[in-house]
């Protein structure tokens, strides 16, 4: 028996005919039929079951009842004359002895059909998210997410891996977002921050002797949201090894993966190992993202060459200028266009194109600006007949982003490029260690600050005296990219304090700076830090990939809304006058 109930609403079979039960749930819904018949169906967690109510009284009982109602039924379970086989329970029905309602639901009214809660506005479905919960296509991706972060559990256990959990309260540290601040009740003036990451805690757990460790993280950062990003909070699983390399980071989660994602994902197959390595320059050059989506087979091209001196403006010298042909994409002019359209929506940048026809000739399009490169752009594109090529063309920033959502949509729209149905994973490796801030204008770290650069402290030195440009140093970081997402980040720590002070120096902090923004860390590596390395793979990307969702929020229990705001808890929210009081915080602007 569980709880009050004989049997769950999925579990009864042709087997049960016969058996006095007791099942427990909602009242999904009722169907009349005259004034002496009536049908059922009751929905719990595990699935649903039909009743056939046949007495008066009961009848009249269950008219009174609304519809999301939780009910228990005790009644004798029959073969039904009428089975249903797209239903797990379809070949029985209860006749019921006795219908209690367990609670009451008050409102005749719902805010939307529970099963069809998907196609509601999605501001009603955050506000009642218990309700949209109940939908059995709902509540799969939560299910789902359990089951995934079990997998993770039990396979980084089984990899050597201790499971800690680091601090909530801790810090501020400029980890590359706005930090949610906790004022301090006994230290006015002074705030807590939620971390961003456990990142110094768990490379003082390498300090500290720990081999492996591993968390599912709660992170928090005050950032926007974005179809893969869910605002305010997320979880990784976090990991970090001591005496470790890259590959030995690389191997344990090419281990742990795979097996995770043919397992539960939507599609069953996952790249083995080893995972492609893509320097982050070539991931640039070849497919215009640092995040590409290797399920695509086309390839960018630089036709800057072989296209200047044409009479077509952005063709102009100064220019760069990339291609994908795609072969065997039949598109209609019609398509071209508006392919070219959402192109230019998303990178923000026209793109162009032209095709070389059935006849070998180069049409539509800038095809009347290449007529007399065609021989050299064949060549160099591998071109067919029936190509199709579009063309970016611009700053090289400008053309290589283009480029890059050129090969996205092309994929797409050309499905002999595409193998939808699988998860194919790389690592991004070789980042810059710095970069040009957009804001400051000035030399900033392009990645983790933590990250050891390649070449050590030789390499920061021989910049230092202006032999090696900093903006060409790499450093030993990684990003883990599946589908076109990027998963994670991860990398070499730097754990020598020499060479992290020099790292810094080149962003404008010194000794001093280092000691006071990062006191544990800079101290624990004075004391003989061992070499260490880790990454941090996403919890909410990974099951939405798994799961095949669109949006994050479809994979979280109760998530927030684009702006960050809770709609059924109604945070955040305003607090007392005492509290702030307490707090020593005084409110200068209101909403």
């Amino acid at each position: 028996m569980m709880q009050s109930r004989t049997h769950t609403c999925n579990e009864l079979r042709i087997a049960n005919a016969g058996e006095k039960v007791k099942i427990v749930g909602w009242m999904e819904n009722v169907r009349m039929v005259g004034s002496n018949f009536a049908f059922v169906v009751v929905r719990d967690f595990y699935g649903t079951t039909q009743v056939v109510i046949e007495n008066e009284d009961l009848i009249a009982q269950i008219k009174g009842i609304n519809k999301e109602s939780t009910i228990s039924v005790e009644g004798v379970v029959r073969a039904r004359e009428n089975p249903n086989p797209k239903q797990d329970t379809g070949e029985i029905e209860i006749v019921p002895e006795k219908i209690d309602v367990l609670g009451k639901c008050r409102y005749n009214e719902l805010p939307f059909e529970i099963n069809r809660s998907r196609d509601a506005d999605e501001a009603q479905r955050l506000k009642y998210r218990y309700l949209d919960l109940r939908n059995p296509e709902v509540k799969k991706n939560i299910i789902l997410r359990c089951n995934v972060v079990s997998a993770i559990r039990q396979a980084m256990t089984e990899h050597g891996f201790l499971e800690i959990t680091t601090p909530i309260l801790t810090a501020s540290s400029p980890e590359g977002a706005r930090d949610y601040l906790v004022p301090a009740r006994k230290h006015p003036g002074k705030f807590y921050a939620l971390p961003q990451a456990p990142q110094q805690f768990k490379q003082l757990l390498m300090t500290s002797g720990f081999d492996r460790y591993f968390q599912i993280a709660p992170c928090f950062r005050d950032e926007d949201a974005r179809g893969d990003r869910s605002p305010g909070e997320f979880y990784q699983l976090d990991m970090e090894m001591a005496f470790a390399t890259q590959e030995d980071v690389f191997a344990v989660l090419e281990d742990v993966l795979p097996p995770i994602f043919a397992k539960y994902g939507t599609y069953n197959i996952a790249s083995s190992a080893p995972f492609r390595r893509i320097p982050y320059l070539e991931a640039l050059e070849k497919y215009g993202s640092d995040k590409p989506d290797l399920r695509i087979d086309l390839i960018i091209e630089d036709i800057t060459d072989l296209v200047q001196g044409t009479e077509f403006g952005p063709f102009a010298a100064g220019n760069t200028v990339k291609a994908v042909a795609a072969t065997g994409c039949d598109l209609t002019r019609k398509n071209i266009d508006k392919l070219c359209a959402d192109v230019e929506v998303q990178a923000g940048f026209k793109p162009y194109w032209f095709k070389l026809d059935e006849n070998g000739e180069l049409a539509g399009g800038v095809a009347k600006f290449l007529s007399d490169r065609k021989a050299s752009l064949v060549e160099k594109l591998g071109l067919e007949p029936g190509t199709l090529v579009m063309v970016s063309a611009g700053k090289k920033d400008e053309a290589v982003k283009t480029a890059g959502v050129m090969r996205k949509m092309l994929g797409a729209a050309c499905p002999n490029h595409m193998d939808k149905e699988r998860y194919e994973f790389c690592w991004i490796v070789d980042f810059p260690m710095y970069e040009i801030g957009e804001e400051s204008g000035e030399l900033e770290f392009c990645h983790n600050p933590f990250s050891m650069p390649s070449g050590g402290l030789e390499v920061l030195l021989a910049a230092e005296r202006g032999e090696v440009d900093p903006l060409t140093i790499t450093a030993d970081q990684y990003d883990l990219v599946c589908n076109g997402v990027e998963l994670s980040s991860g990398a070499v720590r730097n754990h020598d304090p020499d060479i992290m002070i020099k790292a810094f120096e080149f962003v404008r902090l010194g000794e001093e700076d280092v000691k006071a923004k990062f006191p544990a860390m800079y101290n624990a590596f004075c004391y003989g830090a061992p070499p260490h390395a880790g990454i941090a793979p996403g919890i909410d990307r990974m099951v939405m990939l798994l799961s095949g969702e669109e949006s994050i929020r479809e994979v979280i229990a109760f998530p927030m809304n684009k702006n960050a705001t809770d709609l059924m808890i109604g945070a955040p929210s305003k607090v007392e006058q005492k509290q702030l009081d307490e707090l020593h915080i005084a409110v200068t602007a209101e909403e």
